[in-house]
This record gives structure tokens, sequence and C-alpha cells, in this order.
């Protein structure tokens, strides 16, 4: 006859009691969340700057200045948002260091902010990442961690995390969660009251680029929140997997080689990308997007990195295509990061013979979109 076990019985009548309550964690972890929200408390707004265009076309087009954060980019926005998620959740412990699978721009923001609180930060990133973005992470007292394949970032920074007893930020699933769309100073609250006072208030489109996607859904959102009918464009550049996985509603794609446009696109569509929220997307060829940055530099005397480039020849694909249907209107687009961090990329002839891409054909069709409204 088989025996059978006995099953454990109820602890009857049993009080317990775990207190994990720490005062000194509790001291430390105060005082991080005030250095990071006093970071914002210190900045003022970034600017928005008005593109020149023929007035006679009727479209205004807008540049929200990014560059002008303490650490340079977009992406100063976002790690402060993570760093405050990730701190109000209990992940990030003193003395333990954070830890990031980054392209560049994410790793030089997040240095800066594990500096202000005091805890060890590494980046882990592809080797090919510019020479000018490596140096800013170590000036802010960051580590980098290099891996040969840009889709091996995740593993080895979960993995680097694991070892140390440290926190992996994962801005890839994060992004999304960390910042507060219904207002409180986002990036799209922003650019609505910067716009109050201008002919054409609500922007017909806002385009954007996606390196996480959580800066689209925040927009994006936003945007229905407050009941406005602006659209949300997507700019993606080569090598993207977020393009085909909007087209085809398919976030399984992946792509084999990754972006050569640092800071956006993603061989694997990521978890922040909230593709239902997103009205457009266009794929934008690399040396379209370098050509954008170049002709930026003419008409504003401001170098920017090509991502910026990406989203600028989609927002002008829109300007052209409202000044052929005779609409009259706004369009805004971001500046994410200055060029000076790609000099050695895509502001040199010689890298851009080495990777083939020729921008000779697209500043030919910007030359004759300036000229007569038309982008063909």
């Amino acid at each position: 006859m088989t025996s059978v076990p006995d099953r454990p019985r109820p602890v009857v009548g049993a009080e317990e009691d775990v207190n994990r309550y720490d005062p000194g964690y509790r001291a430390w972890l105060e005082t991080a969340i005030r250095k990071v929200r006093s970071d914002a408390n210190r900045s003022a707004d970034t600017h928005l700057v008005r593109v020149p265009l023929p007035h006679a076309w009727g479209v205004d087009l807008y540049l929200k200045d990014e560059s002008v954060h303490p650490t340079g980019s977009l992406k100063h926005r976002l790690a402060r948002s993570l760093f405050l998620h990730a701190l109000c959740n209990g992940w990030i412990r003193p003395g333990k260091p954070v830890i990031e699978a980054s392209s560049g721009s994410t790793a030089v923001s997040e240095a800066y902010f594990a500096s202000l609180i005091g805890v060890p930060f590494y980046a882990v990133m592809a080797r090919s990442t510019s020479r000018q973005k490596l140096e800013l992470i170590e000036f802010h007292g960051g580590t980098c961690h290099f891996v040969d394949h840009a889709d091996e970032v995740y593993a080895v920074a979960a993995g680097l995390a694991e070892e140390t007893g440290g926190h992996y930020m994962d801005q890839f699933t994060y992004a999304e969660q960390a910042t507060d769309w219904r207002g409180n100073n986002n990036i799209a609250e922003s650019i609505f009251e910067q716009m109050s006072m201008e002919e054409h208030p609500e922007p017909a489109w806002i385009v954007a680029t996606a390196g996480t996607g959580g800066t689209s859904a925040t927009l994006a959102r936003y945007v229905r929140y407050t009941g406005r009918s602006t659209g949300i464009c997507v700019a993606d550049p080569e090598n993207s997997a977020f393009f085909p996985g909007w087209r085809d509603r398919d976030p399984a794609v992946t792509t084999a080689i990754g972006s050569r446009i640092e800071g956006i696109g993603r061989q694997r569509v990521e978890t922040s990308f909230i593709a239902a929220s997103i009205d457009r997307m266009m794929r934008v060829p690399d040396a379209a997007a370098i050509a954008s940055v170049r002709l930026l530099e003419e008409l504003i005397g401001t170098r920017a990195g090509a991502s910026t480039g990406t989203s600028l020849w989609a927002a002008l694909r829109i300007v052209s295509e409202m000044v052929a249907a005779g609409s009259k209107g706004s369009v805004v687009s971001l500046i994410c990061d200055p060029g000076e961090r790609y000099l050695d990329k895509y502001y040199s002839q010689e890298w851009l013979e080495g990777q083939a891409i020729d921008i000779e054909p697209y500043r030919e069709r910007l030359d004759r979109l300036m000229r007569t409204g038309a982008l063909t």
C-alpha cells in the first residue's frame, strides 16, 4: 500500500510580522530623489526653434532643441525619469551599480544621474559607438563595457547586474512606463505650451524617432489625453525592426544587422514601442538623414546628430505634402543631440565612403525642396 505524505497543516492563530524598514536606506533614498528632482528644478525648458521656410508656403516648421540639456540630448529627460522610477520602486540601492544597455546618449545621461546620487554606472554598448560619446560617459564617471554585436547588449547588461548585485535599468522596457505622459512638464506638454502663441498653435504633425519608443508613446498619449487632432509620425532608419513591425502589425520582427544611426532603430521591436499609438511611419534612408543635418546647419547654424536628420527628412516630406495640398499649418520635430558627438561619423567624408553612403542625390532633392516646396 502506497503511503500518502502528510499535508502541511495550517498554522491556526499564528501572528507574523516581517519588518524590512531601514531608516538608513530611507534617508539615503530621500536624498537621492531630492538630488534627481532638483536637476529638473534647476533646468529651464529647452528652446523651440523655428526653421526658416518660404513664407508663401504657409507651413511653419519647428524643432524642439533637446541638445541644450545638461547632458546634451533628449535622453536627459528619459534618464531622469528612469532614475526616479527605479529609486521610488526601491530598485537602486546605496553603493550598488546601475547598468544600462545603450547605444550612447542614454548612457551619457544615466552616467550623470548615477554620479549625482553617488552610485557606480556601467554602460553596455557596441564597440562601434562614437568615440565622442564614450568620452562623455567616462567624463560623467561611467564605465564602458563593450560587446561585438548590438543585439548582445541586453543579455550582457542583465548578466552584469546579476554579477554585481546592481540594477539593470532596462530603458527599452521601462521608457514608456517611467514618463508621466499626462503632463508634469513632459516633452509633449512643453511643445504645446511653447506653440500656444504661434500662428498655427496646434501642429498638424509631430515627428519623432524611436530608440526605445518612449518619446513617441508620450507624445501620442498626451495628444489623445488632451483631445487634440495632431498626428504622430515616427521616422525610422535603415535596418530597424520598428517600421516593418508597425507596418505588418508584427511585434516579433527582427533584423539581421543594426542601425547605423546611433540612438534610434533597433534589431527588435522594443517593449516601450507602443505601435497602436502611432498614426504614421516612414522609413528614411541613412543618406537622406545625413543630408538633412547638413541642410539644417546651413539653415539655423546648428550641427545635429543623424537621428535629428532622420526625423527632419520625414518632417520636410510632410511639409512638402502640405504645400502641394495648399494646407496651412505647422509641423514640429526634435533636435535630439549635437552633431559634435559624431564628427568621426556623419560629418566625416571618410566614414561615409567606408559605409558606401552617397548623400548627394538627397542634397539635390533638399535643394529642390527649398526652391520649389516639392520633395520629389
